[in-house]
């Protein structure tokens, strides 16, 4: 398995490989980039191939452009013209996207590229919402750098922890990435269902916060 990996990451074709994988990951999720980038980055560690340069670079421009189509759909064509958009895990990610963007936008823009449904969903709706095109290319390009650089960071530490077997080091690697992703989906999770309650308790807050006032001025008189 090790000699198959570094036959496969050798190959002239594997650049190619990572930009068409992240771009298609952004609006398609199913397409596991962060596990190739990753993979190769393991991978370079323990084969010398592929060029750690390049693997950024090509990851940088995938997210890149995968991002920005994504843009382009939400602004062409909306949030329900799809059946894939009218899923209820899609709808609920949708809506909380909606809220983030809102409140955050920055903030959305640039975390939701480490969590495979929740980019596709920001992205989305940011086109949808009528976000400025040239805003969003200036966050999309910050967010597709770091997140590269990030990935690739992973693979390198699982090719130094587990260093002269490629497969171990890509497993690993892969396994962090999948981590990482899964914790920054809770951390958003928690902030939009705090702010959800917030905003449910913030007009009883107000009326309980009124009553006494009231009571005070009665017994003024």
């Amino acid at each position: 398995m090790n000699a198959f990996i570094a036959a496969a990451v050798s190959t002239p074709w594997i650049p190619i490989v990572i930009v068409l994988a992240v771009l298609i990951d952004a609006f398609f999720p199913p397409v596991p980039s962060e596990s190739i980038v990753i993979a190769a980055a393991a991978a370079a560690v323990s084969v010398g191939q592929p060029n750690i340069a390049l693997v950024v670079a090509c990851a940088a421009v995938g997210a890149i452009a995968g991002d920005n189509l994504t843009f382009a759909i939400g602004r062409k064509v909306g949030l329900t013209r799809f059946a894939w958009m009218r899923r209820p895990r899609m709808r609920a990610a949708l809506d909380s996207a909606g809220r983030g963007i809102a409140k955050r936008p920055a903030v959305f823009l640039m975390s939701a590229r480490y969590v495979p449904v929740g980019r596709v969903a920001v992205n989305l709706v940011t086109g949808a919402s009528g976000f400025p095109r040239r805003k969003f290319f200036l966050l999309s390009v910050l967010a597709g750098v770091s997140w590269a650089v990030y990935s690739v960071a992973i693979g390198l530490l699982a090719g130094h922890l587990l260093h002269g077997n490629a497969l171990l080091g890509m497993l690993f690697g892969i396994a962090g990435g999948l981590a990482s992703g899964v914790i920054v989906d809770q951390v958003m999770r928690l902030i939009t269902r705090r702010e959800s309650r917030n905003r449910a308790a913030g007009p009883d807050h107000d009326s309980a916060e009124t009553e006494p006032r009231e009571s005070e001025c009665i017994g003024a008189e």
